[in-house]
């Protein structure tokens, strides 16, 4: 699927579980959940680093995040998905909700035994996998972006400074972003993980990130080299 194909929005949703019905009141109520949720992450990332002990996900932090995003607007807030779920614009589809207690634990399991991996890897792999599984009938690809960038936060030992945040990157620009899950999918449908093109996207993000904040500290780009 070439970008000019590529859906701007990709979405699941459980209609019966909409408490809020209002376009427009549930636009406000996304909005605001999601600087709670970017809230709720900067805690996670800011209470593990102060632990200062080897960090484990768990599936209480995907499940807590998730339940920031839909807060007062499902109520499958910070809850697993019921049934089934169909991703409109993508060839996937998510496997049965009764397998998805198990497969939240084989990701976190993944992260917690490869912590020596890159940052960007294992940031990559949470990206991709939690949008693979869709564990939620809504806010998956809030809470995968939000995930990640935790998970890359926490194994940098670092809150990231810089703006536009790699979650922000995404968000105006979701076409990259999706077509790195198609690669991903597509690689996994063949019985390989590669992650490889996502991995790319974030640690182009990431350079944006970062340059973000040298030029607000008074930096400037020069052509000259250093040696």
């Amino acid at each position: 699927m070439t970008n000019s194909e590529t859906p701007a929005q990709r979405h699941s949703r459980a209609d019966d579980a909409e408490l809020i019905t209002d376009p427009d009141m549930k636009a406000q109520a996304e909005a605001l959940n999601g600087l709670r949720q970017y809230d709720a992450g900067l805690a996670t990332i800011q209470a593990a680093l102060e632990r200062g002990e080897p960090f484990k996900l768990r599936l209480s932090h995907i499940l807590g995040l998730q339940r920031e995003a839909l807060a007062g607007i499902s109520s499958y807030a910070g809850n697993f998905r019921p049934a089934g779920v169909a991703i409109e614009g993508s060839k996937h589809e998510p496997p049965g909700a009764h397998l998805v207690p198990e497969l939240i634990e084989e990701l976190c399991d993944y992260v917690n035994d490869n912590w020596d991996k890159t940052p960007i890897h294992l940031a990559a792999y949470v990206m991709w996998r939690l949008n693979w599984i869709h564990p939620f009938a809504d806010g998956n690809g809030r809470t995968s972006r939000i995930t990640s960038y935790v998970v890359l936060c926490i194994r940098l030992k670092a809150v990231l400074p810089g703006l536009p945040t790699i979650p922000d990157q995404i968000t105006s620009n979701r076409n990259p972003y999706f077509d790195a899950l198609d690669a991903a999918d597509a690689a996994f449908r063949e019985g390989r993980v590669d992650v490889s093109k996502m991995e790319q996207l974030l640690s182009d993000m990431l350079a944006r990130q970062l340059h973000g904040i040298y030029e607000q500290a008074g930096g400037v780009t020069s052509n000259a080299s250093i040696e």
